[in-house]
C-alpha cells in the first residue's frame, strides 16, 4: 500500500456539473454543445496568458471568450448573456455522486483540498452554494499566482500552503492537463472522465494513477490504492 497522499480537487466539471451552462449556450447559439467549445477554448486562453506573461482573471476570461465565439458564429452577445453566464457559473450543481464519493474519503482518512482557476469571491463561491465546501480542509485559487493551472506555480502554491512535498499531493480532475501538471512535478494524478474526457495516451506522458468514470467510483480506487478500501 502506498503511502496515503493528500486529495487536491479540481472544481470547474470535477466536482461541478458543466453541463448546466447548455441551455444557456442553446439560448444564445441555438446549440447547448457551444457550451464544449467556450470551455475549451477558455482553457485555451487562460493558458496562452499563462505562458505569455499576461494577465486576467477565470471569470473576466471567460466572459471574452464569450464574446470571441459570438463574432466567430455571428451572434450578437449582450450585456444580459454576460450576466447569464456569470450567474450560472456561480450556481453550478454538485455532480450527483460528489458529496457520497467525498464523504466517502473522507471517512477513509483522506485529507481533502480543492484548487481552481476560478477566482476567490466575496459572496461565496459555487462550491460554497453547492453544498460541498464543508467536506473541504481548504480551498485554494490560482489568483495569487497570476498564472492558471497547469503552471507549476498553483500546485506549488497548494504545497507550500500545507507544508508537505508536491510528491504528497494527488490532483483529482475530470481534465488530464490538470492530472499531468501535478505528476509532471512528481504528485500524483486521479482522472474522472464523466463520459467527456480521457488520458492521454502517449510515450513520456505521465499516465492517472487511478481513472474512473464518475466520482462514485474514482473514490472506491482511491481508497483501494492509497487506503482501506473498508470502513
Amino acid at each position: 500500500m502506498s503511502p496515503r497522499p493528500i486529495l487536491v480537487f479540481d472544481v470547474n466539471e470535477t466536482l461541478l456539473d458543466l453541463d448546466h451552462l447548455c441551455p444557456l449556450f442553446d439560448d444564445i447559439f441555438g446549440d447547448g454543445a457551444v457550451m464544449r467549445d467556450w470551455f475549451a477554448q477558455l482553457i485555451l486562453y487562460s493558458q496562452t496568458l499563462t505562458i505569455t506573461g499576461l494577465r486576467s482573471d477565470f471569470s473576466t476570461l471567460a466572459i471574452a471568450v464569450l464574446r470571441m465565439i459570438g463574432e466567430i458564429r455571428g451572434v450578437a452577445i449582450t450585456e444580459g448573456h454576460e450576466d447569464a453566464l456569470r450567474r450560472t457559473m456561480g450556481t453550478l450543481p454538485a455532480h450527483p455522486d460528489a458529496e457520497a464519493a467525498l464523504v466517502h474519503l473522507r471517512d477513509r482518512g483522506f485529507r481533502l483540498v480543492t484548487l481552481t482557476n476560478s477566482p476567490p469571491s466575496a459572496g461565496g463561491t459555487a462550491l460554497d452554494r453547492s453544498g460541498l465546501a464543508q467536506h473541504f480542509e481548504a480551498s485554494f485559487s490560482v489568483q495569487p499566482t497570476n498564472r492558471f493551472k497547469p503552471a507549476p506555480q498553483t500546485y506549488q502554491l497548494v504545497a507550500e500552503a500545507l507544508a508537505v512535498p508536491l510528491s504528497d499531493l494527488c490532483l483529482v480532475a475530470c481534465h488530464v492537463w490538470d492530472t499531468i501538471g501535478m505528476q509532471a512535478l512528481g504528485g500524483k494524478g486521479a482522472l474522472v472522465t464523466h463520459g467527456v474526457n480521457a488520458a492521454l495516451v502517449l510515450p513520456g506522458v505521465p499516465q492517472p494513477d487511478v481513472t474512473a468514470p464518475d466520482l462514485a467510483g474514482l473514490a472506491q480506487a482511491i481508497a483501494v490504492r492509497w487506503g482501506r478500501a473498508g470502513a
